[in-house]
């Protein structure tokens, strides 16, 4: 037998080598290999196979997810993973529910956002998504909760306005107080146009479009993975969040973004020119990590410090640019 592999900072020992032994108990097959991934996610390879282990808090979040899968796959759209039974009974232990996934082994050079070839092929696979989801997103209305991006936002921003006594010890309050202007102006004018987001056809929604839940297989196809954020809505939705995620690659520059579909036709919409001004990573991450109370550790403000303050300027002319669009 292999020595078992270990991430030694994710996680106590003590409670690993009794997942690992309760695991080792109800796989069909021998454990050869155990790794911790992030918290509740494991790698596991048996003699035969390899598998993602996830962890859920509820079985009825499990079963969405394995229900989810399912139906995506048999609705056509193959590029993501099944859950599997390798295992003699249902996982359940300490109060987490856990899933087997099938596991895609990836390619040496992980996605990013960094190229525009790279962007163009995560438009192209959330756009198939969405085609297949539009087919049976209304089966899921009783299953999923309807997004509400309005509401996401300005829930967004009063925490983010909360943790200001915290944040002006580390950003400059003038930085701290356009952004708040910014995010005024796009929520006002995202409102005045809401009808816009009910017109749109609905889908079911990733709902985190991040670079790493866009997995390149060993042969160099990519797939999406982790819909544990799914709701129901018009595609914009993904679209918007997409953009977020883009637009610091592209130093926020409005003619690049412009060149992709289907921002360009987005671009004709108030709607999204508004939402386009919300500063929503900013007001994530640092919410985020006022939360976790690791505001003094370089390591988990180093992001986003660079997307505050070193493309600050290059944000504000961003946003000039959207108000005279509209």
């Amino acid at each position: 037998m292999k020595a078992m592999t270990r991430i030694n900072n994710k996680g106590d020992d003590a409670y690993l080598d009794r997942l690992l032994s309760y695991f080792q108990s109800k796989f069909q097959e021998k454990i050869k290999q155990f790794v911790p991934i992030r918290k509740k996610v494991y790698y596991v390879k048996t003699k035969k196979n390899s598998y993602i282990i996830k962890g859920y808090r509820s079985n009825k979040r499990l079963k969405l997810q394995e229900t989810f899968t399912t139906t995506l796959k048999n609705e056509g759209f193959s590029k993501t993973y099944l859950f599997v039974q390798p295992v003699k009974e249902t996982l359940f232990f300490e109060g987490i529910h856990y899933g087997v996934i099938e596991y895609i082994e990836p390619h040496k050079t992980a996605f990013s956002y960094h190229s525009k070839e790279n962007i163009v092929k995560g438009l192209k696979l959330l756009e198939e998504f969405h085609k297949v989801t539009a087919t049976f997103e209304t089966r899921y209305r009783t299953l999923i909760s309807k997004g509400d991006q309005i509401g996401k936002w300005q829930e967004r921003s009063a925490i983010f306005v909360n943790n200001l006594p915290v944040l002006e010890y580390f950003l400059n309050p003038s930085y701290l107080t356009e952004m708040l202007e910014w995010a005024k102006w796009s929520l006002d004018g995202i409102t005045e146009n809401s009808a816009f987001f009910e017109k749109e056809p609905f889908v079911i929604l990733h709902g985190d479009v991040a670079h790493h839940n866009f997995l390149r297989d060993a042969s160099g196809d990519l797939h999406l993975i982790d819909f544990d954020l799914i709701q129901i809505g018009p595609k914009v939705l993904d679209y918007l969040q997409y953009a977020n995620r883009i637009l610091p690659y592209l130093d926020w520059s409005l003619e690049r973004f412009s060149e992709f579909e289907p921002m360009k036709k987005f671009l004709k919409e108030k709607a999204f020119i508004y939402a386009l001004a919300y500063p929503s990573d900013i007001f994530r991450e640092w919410n985020r990590i006022i939360r976790e109370n690791s505001q003094t550790r370089p390591s988990k403000t180093k992001y986003v410090m660079e997307l505050t303050v070193n493309q600050f300027h290059l944000r504000r002319k961003f946003f000039n640019q959207l108000k005279k669009m509209v």
